[in-house]
């Protein structure tokens, strides 16, 4: 495996948007970075199949899970298939440098498309380390303001704190993503190394106490410096939420605009449902996010 790498964690619910991403980086990966999707093992020959003729390697969650050297002694892999699939998906995230072998790599998940060419160069700095994604999200926690969503900022730092207060830091609230993330490998080997095992933890542990992968990774290269500092802000337009992208829509954003200052978008799977494979939603709940979705259109008009 190359030293930088595209890796995106998937699974069958979402096979047709992997398609979609692969599809977006034909013209978009001018370099050939080596693409890796990580899926269940029972998922395997799914994608085997569907994803026929794209460019992209497939390894399976088992063995990034026993790619941990102590991952027979602490039945990592036992731990991994009674871990709810939201935790689970974080750590096979989080773990993905100890199979690939890659000092860095752009993790991904399957609602992520490329709308313009990236470069190596997008995501690791002259010297040879990863930027850092930090920054304080202003701009998303004052539009949910604006928009009657005080929650969302209510939320975003009650997480914050709780990571801080792990790590025992003072200041401002980071946020360290959204997805596309830039990881360092040598940040996760830091974290188990200085945090983790001093502790006899491994980071089901961690995320099982504090379930956010990307938070524990930001506070992580804080505490420790790792690598050196150099902070970004997304790469990518995340849509967060479907209001969010019904008012960006209103304001003249599209796909043709964001190339100006974004490589790609993110449309997350919890609204962006045309693409999911047909059974995996229930007939009530596609009514329900329909009929949503119509309030929040009209919402998004005022």
């Amino acid at each position: 495996m190359a030293d930088f790498a595209f890796v995106c964690k998937s699974y069958r619910g979402d096979v047709a948007r992997v398609r979609r991403l692969l599809d977006s980086l034909v013209d978009n990966n001018p370099e050939q970075i080596p693409v890796v999707v990580i899926v269940p093992k029972d998922d395997l020959s799914l994608f085997h199949e569907a994803l026929a003729g794209r460019r992209h390697d497939l390894v399976c969650d088992d063995d990034v899970v026993n790619s941990h050297p102590q991952a027979a002694d602490r039945h990592l892999l036992e731990r991994y298939r009674a871990t709810p699939g939201y935790r689970a998906q974080q750590v096979i995230k989080a773990e993905a440098w100890r199979l690939l072998g890659c000092s860095a790599y752009l993790c991904m998940d399957s609602d992520t498309v490329f709308l313009r060419p990236a470069r190596r160069s997008d995501f690791i700095t002259p010297a040879g380390h990863p930027y850092t994604l930090l920054h304080q999200s202003r701009e998303l926690l004052q539009l949910a303001v604006n928009r009657g969503h005080a929650k969302v900022a209510e939320a975003f730092r009650a997480e914050s704190e709780k990571l801080k207060a792990v790590f025992g830091r003072v200041g401002p609230d980071y946020d360290f993503g959204p997805q596309p993330l830039i990881w360092s490998a040598r940040v996760w080997s830091d974290l188990h190394e200085k945090f983790l095992a001093p502790r006899g933890w491994t980071l089901w542990d961690a995320i099982d106490q504090i379930p956010t992968e990307i938070r524990w990774y930001g506070e992580a290269l804080l505490a420790y410096r790792s690598i050196p500092l150099d902070p970004i802000e997304p790469l990518f337009r995340v849509y967060h939420h479907e209001w969010q992208w019904f008012v960006q829509q209103r304001l003249g954003e599209s796909a043709a605009t964001l190339p100006a200052q974004f490589i790609g978008a993110v449309y997350q799977s919890n609204w962006e449902y045309e693409l999911d494979v047909p059974g995996t939603r229930s007939a009530m709940s596609m009514l329900s996010r329909r009929l949503k979705r119509l309030r929040r259109r009209w919402q998004a008009r005022g």
